[in-house]
């Protein structure tokens, strides 16, 4: 059974970048990663709040990040964790296709996206629902499409979408948009670009395809109907922290409970990075989470080691 001195689960900003810094410290790495590397940041079409760039492809930074622990000698392996157990002072962390030894584990598992909840979404998917206009709008170039949501990732969605589409529908819940103000300028002076607020999503309008969306109006009940190809739900985020529900501490919404120290409620873990409890999630706190909690773990390791 293969041991290392830490071993990182998710290898999105938060976990590649605490990788880096353990191995920068002489320590042996795995990396476990059970879906995409670079987590959502890789799905992001565009970022511009991140220190150096001006912009970036959030796919094209995460390489660069990657490039950068694999060149360090990271151990990389594309499996999904599904158990921690703590056994005389070791961690035993099964995947689905091993089980690896680690005298410390850093928790960056992330999150994806959150769904709708409404009836046909999941026999849509694929046929007019996505997550992801970066990896789905191309296929709806020259239709119109619609985006629910309305925060930065959805206002981000619509940006891109705007460049090749002939019409994107925002559609937000609230009489406003809690998007960065920059964000939102740029978006709503899309002359393709329109908005509808105060509106809830009640049924997908179509029979193979979506051919439309079905609201209501949540002030004047009122039935609203968004003709589109696409829509793009962009409504908010779930943690990935079931499988350490055994080990470390989760709050109601099952994020890893943890303060600025990326210390949870087990000795030798830590956690970084949009899974854990926080009031701020962008790519440049996921980063800082990832050195705060490498440098505890590396911490955690010499005391062990002692």
């Amino acid at each position: 059974m293969d041991k290392f001195d830490i071993i990182v689960i998710g290898a999105g900003p938060a976990g590649m970048t605490a990788a880096l810094n353990c191995l920068r410290a002489g320590k042996s790495v795995l990396v476990l990663e059970g879906e995409t590397f670079g987590g959502q940041a890789a799905l992001s079409p565009r970022v511009e709040n991140f220190p150096s760039y001006q912009r970036i492809e959030g796919a094209a930074l995460m390489d660069k990040l990657f490039e950068q622990i694999s060149e360090w000698g990271a151990q990389i392996e594309l499996e999904c964790v599904s158990k921690i157990q703590k056994e005389d002072s070791l961690f035993h962390v099964t995947t689905d296709y091993n089980e690896y030894l680690g005298t410390s584990v850093i928790l960056a598992t992330g999150v994806k996206p959150r769904h709708i909840g409404v009836e046909r979404e999941d026999e849509f998917l694929g046929h007019g629902v996505s997550y992801c206009a970066l990896c789905d709008g191309a296929f709806y170039a020259g239709e119109e499409v619609a985006v629910i949501g309305d925060a930065n990732t959805a206002l981000q969605y619509a940006l891109l979408l705007s460049g090749y589409c002939k019409h994107v529908h925002i559609c937000a819940m609230f009489d406003r948009l809690f998007a960065d103000k920059a964000l939102s300028d740029m978006t709503l002076a899309r002359e393709n670009v329109s908005v509808t607020y105060n509106v809830a999503l009640k049924k997908f309008s179509g029979d193979e395809e979506i051919d439309g969306l079905i609201f209501e109006n949540t002030k004047t009940k009122e039935e609203l109907r968004v003709d589109c190809k696409c829509a793009f739900i962009c409504i908010g985020q779930l943690p990935n922290n079931k499988a350490f529900a055994n080990i470390v501490n989760l709050d109601d919404a099952g994020y890893i409970i943890a303060d600025e120290t990326c210390t949870t409620s087990c000795e030798g873990i830590f956690v970084a990075g949009d899974c854990r409890t926080k009031k701020i999630r962008q790519l440049v706190t996921a980063a800082s989470d990832g050195a705060i909690a490498a440098f505890a773990a590396c911490r955690y390791v010499d005391s062990a080691n002692a």
